[in-house]
């Protein structure tokens, strides 16, 4: 497998951290996201929306979306349950995660690490911050009450949410007062095979 990526993305570090506790072997490709590297033809070419990750298969075929990647890989394994309606609630945590969460959590991150805020994004960090909190709250009311997102057992709900969660400090999320939260994220490091967001596996 080929894995194009670039390492500070919460939604590579998904894809890297599956792998790695699948126990995947891939090459790993980094993209300069601020140098503009996923928007050149060749890259294009495989992703026309010209965003990382991007998962080349053994057979040629390429997946894009970080979800569903993960998705991808995780199916027959421990990380997504037989179970149907199990395998629904790993959903709704994935189509929160992309709708709820990364547009607030992670694009507020993002703006910080590059500096200095447009106008724009100063008029509407207050919102963005609002809507962060609100994810973060509807996670530590499910994780008050169970070890991960789903049915007691680590999966990539619990991958995907973590993938940004951990790092929300670094958009200015303060997170003291979450402490079903701060419990699951400790569970998530402690797993087997476990990763820093800036690994890149390759040794």
């Amino acid at each position: 497998m080929k894995l194009y990526d670039y390492l500070p993305s919460g939604n590579g570090y998904k894809v890297r951290l599956l792998l790695k506790q699948l126990g995947i072997p891939f090459q790993l490709t980094q993209m300069n996201l601020v140098k503009g590297e996923t928007r050149t033809e060749e890259f294009l070419t495989m992703n026309p929306n010209g965003k990382i990750p991007t998962l080349i298969l053994p057979s040629g075929d390429i997946l894009t979306e970080s979800n569903a990647i993960i998705l991808y890989l995780a199916e027959g394994t421990r990380f997504l349950p037989e179970d149907k309606l199990m395998r629904a609630r790993v959903n709704e945590w994935l189509f929160f995660e992309q709708y709820s969460h990364e547009p607030n959590i992670a694009v507020v991150r993002t703006w910080k690490a590059l500096g200095d805020l447009d106008e724009l994004q100063t008029a509407t960090l207050p919102q963005k911050m609002a809507n962060g909190y609100n994810a973060l709250d509807v996670m530590e009311k499910q994780l008050q009450t169970s070890d991960y997102l789903v049915g007691n057992s680590y999966s990539v709900a619990d991958i995907a949410l973590y993938a940004y969660t951990h790092v929300a400090h670094e958009g200015g999320f303060d997170l003291s007062n979450y402490p079903g939260i701060n419990n699951w994220m400790q569970r998530i490091k402690n797993q087997d095979q476990y990763i820093p967001i800036t690994d890149d596996c390759q040794n």
